[in-house]
């Protein structure tokens, strides 16, 4: 059976990586002279007390080509194929590292990696369907063909609660961040070929801004393959979260309305409270 593997931003539980059996590639959060690996020694509320301490937002780098071999190679021994997704490369060189430990195995033909032109549950989308292809018993190529079929249709946005991480990250361009912390406002933001762009700004408190958000996606939403939908945040009030699944659940669209956290990585550049509604088009 083909194994599927992804880098850490992909921000599956780790209910949901068991389920579907994914292995994780943790990506390198650097915070001052320490170095840690996302997900594995330093968790998304230990980013933000350090960031807001320091002022600053952490680097973040992908794994070592060392640390890929080891997560590939057993699979490789074993005979099968891999498909490895990443984040967008446009905002890493994940994809580049993972493709450098294919040919130091010798496995270019076997493994196959997939830029997944996103970030959080956007890749999770995707490494799902491969997952559920894997177990069909799918072949890689099969699998790949799939996935960039589906990848432009995949619907990727959120909510920011606060522009100062994106901000101090210089990851989202076009963001005014002191004019959005004085007005209250709370951007939208969307990725599209692989990169993050402000859209929609929302006034009010956090909750209202989230709702009005779902809300403006509703014609989408009732377009959208109907297997699953995530609710992905990066801390947020937990009746927030249940009102956001009531009003997705009303919808009677989705067959499986799955909530995760955002990791360390993703999380240390959108800060606490963000939330976003992802799913696929039709």
């Amino acid at each position: 059976m083909v194994k599927i593997i992804s880098d850490s931003t992909c921000d599956l539980s780790r209910e949901l990586l068991e389920r579907y059996d994914v292995d994780i590639v943790p990506l390198h959060v650097l915070m001052g002279d320490s170095e840690y690996e996302d997900g594995v020694d330093i968790m998304p509320d230990e980013i933000y007390a350090w960031s807001d301490a320091n002022k600053t937002t952490p680097k973040t780098s992908a794994a070592s080509l060392e640390r890929v071999i080891e997560i590939f190679k057993p699979y490789i021994d074993n005979g099968q194929e891999i498909v490895s997704f990443s984040i967008s490369e446009d905002m890493s060189t994940s994809a580049n590292v993972m493709r450098l430990a294919a040919r130091e195995l010798n496995a270019e033909e076997r493994i196959k990696v997939i830029n997944s032109a996103n970030l959080s549950t956007g890749i999770g989308l995707q490494v799902i369907e491969a997952a559920l292809m894997a177990k069909e018993g799918k072949t890689a190529e099969e699998i790949e063909r799939r996935i960039e079929e589906i990848k432009p249709r995949i619907r990727t946005s959120f909510v920011v609660d606060t522009l100062t991480y994106l901000y101090r990250g210089g990851r989202c361009s076009g963001l005014a961040a002191m004019a959005g912390g004085v007005l209250k406002l709370h951007p939208r933001i969307s990725v599209a070929d692989g990169k993050m762009s402000p859209g929609k700004k929302y006034r009010g408190n956090i909750s209202k801004a989230v709702m009005d958000y779902v809300k403006d996606m509703e014609e989408s939403l009732k377009n959208a393959e109907l297997s699953r939908a995530f609710i992905t945040h990066s801390g947020c009030d937990r009746q927030l979260l249940d009102t956001v699944r009531s009003y997705l659940e009303g919808l009677g669209v989705f067959e499986e309305i799955l909530e995760t956290r955002a990791g360390g990585v993703i999380s240390s550049h959108c800060g606490p409270g963000t939330l976003g509604v992802l799913f696929i088009e039709k």
